[in-house]
């Protein structure tokens, strides 16, 4: 591959994911995707239609990163969740943190970057304050307890820290085969859920954005693993991912690529500093939410209540920059991307997202019932 090759590779790859995520912004906007959302309606009105949509979106990224995997549009090794480590505290401390962090900002990141498509100066700030806590943890002050206390803890294994890796190494059948059993298996059984149940008009629309959301995980996976697959750099002559930002294959994750906008858009001026894939994805989330909110007529200028509704919100902020870091992915970073190809990290990342979430929501719940 030519130089001039491999920057048309790289506009190309950019233009893609720019637009596959304002499907994704899009879609979630419109279908109100939220896990934050989802989880309340449970604890609060036992509503599970919005968990069901959130569980239908797994198991189609799930059966669909099985089928890329087996075609060979993806090597699971090479994706940015590979790694031979379960950095098991990492995932329960930065997951609890998370999910604690999106109910006291009212949403997750990517929830955070629709609603600034259609307005909202309180998820803007929300993304600011997330962005400098993210790549505070990320480079800054607080990497040091991260790499310290909680990286440190883990348990080392002989392979990948994926379950078909794992259940192969118990001898009951070939990587492959178990890749494509337990993920096909997996996914076909959340999916079998979340569309199980009587369905009214509003459930449907909301099971057609579960399914709309899980196909553009998928989409992401063999856009980032098969069409930017690139088998010698052509300067450093090194196999690589074109416009991801480890080279490694990545999917859709709305924390540490907001701190990348951030850090593009203030050394700007810095020939190192390039757009990559996560940067895009988060400029396309807006934009797809923009045009949404424009098209139903709903876009709408939104602040904060008062103080205690802005302190609130800049402790979810930073609670969700360093926890997203630190448990390596937020609820589609790690609820949808990292978990569609069962990562072992992943599911307990997600566990402690939830329970971290179902803790702040009783408490809030506790607040208002003694005021």
């Amino acid at each position: 591959m030519s130089l001039s090759e491999f920057d048309s590779l790289i506009a190309t790859i950019l233009v893609a994911v720019f637009l596959l995520a304002a499907v994704l912004g899009a879609v979630m906007r419109e279908t109100r995707f939220c896990t934050m959302g989802a989880i309340s309606d449970v604890v609060y009105v036992g509503d599970w239609m919005r968990l069901r949509q959130w569980l239908l979106a797994i198991g189609v990224a799930m059966c669909g990163f099985a089928l890329l995997a087996r075609a060979h549009w993806v090597n699971p090794a090479e994706t940015i969740y590979t790694m031979q480590r379960v950095l098991w505290l990492s995932s329960i401390v930065g997951g609890l943190m998370f999910g604690v962090g999106m109910v006291l900002a009212s949403g997750c990141g990517a929830r955070n970057l629709t609603r600034v498509g259609g307005g909202s100066l309180k998820s803007l700030v929300v993304l600011i304050v997330m962005s400098v806590a993210a790549f505070a943890t990320l480079k800054g002050i607080t990497s040091v307890p991260r790499a310290r206390w909680l990286e440190s803890v883990y348990v080392a294994m002989p392979h990948i820290t994926l379950l078909p890796e794992w259940l192969a190494a118990q001898g009951l059948a070939s990587v492959d085969s178990l890749r494509l059993v337990v993920g096909l298996g997996l996914g076909v059984i959340l999916i079998a859920w979340g569309i199980g149940g009587p369905r009214s008009a509003r459930d449907r629309r909301l099971l057609i954005g579960g399914l709309l959301v899980g196909l553009c995980v998928v989409a992401a996976w063999a856009l980032s693993g098969h069409f930017g697959e690139v088998q010698e750099h052509p300067e450093t002559l090194e196999h690589m991912y074109a416009t991801t930002y480890t080279g490694r294959i990545e999917a859709f994750s709305f924390v540490a690529p907001v701190a990348h906008v951030l850090d593009w858009l203030l050394f700007f001026s810095d020939r190192a500093k390039v757009l990559t894939w996560g940067a895009v994805a988060v400029f396309g989330m807006v934009f797809g939410a923009l045009v949404q909110s424009l098209v139903r007529r709903e876009f709408r200028w939104q602040g904060f209540a008062d103080t205690a509704d802005l302190a609130r919100h800049l402790v979810g902020a930073v609670l969700m920059g360093v926890g997203g870091v630190v448990a390596m992915g937020c609820t589609v970073g790690q609820g949808l991307s990292a978990i569609s190809m069962l990562q072992i990290g992943s599911f307990i990342s997600v566990a402690s997202i939830v329970l971290g979430a179902v803790i702040a929501l009783r408490v809030q719940q506790w607040q208002l019932e003694r005021s």
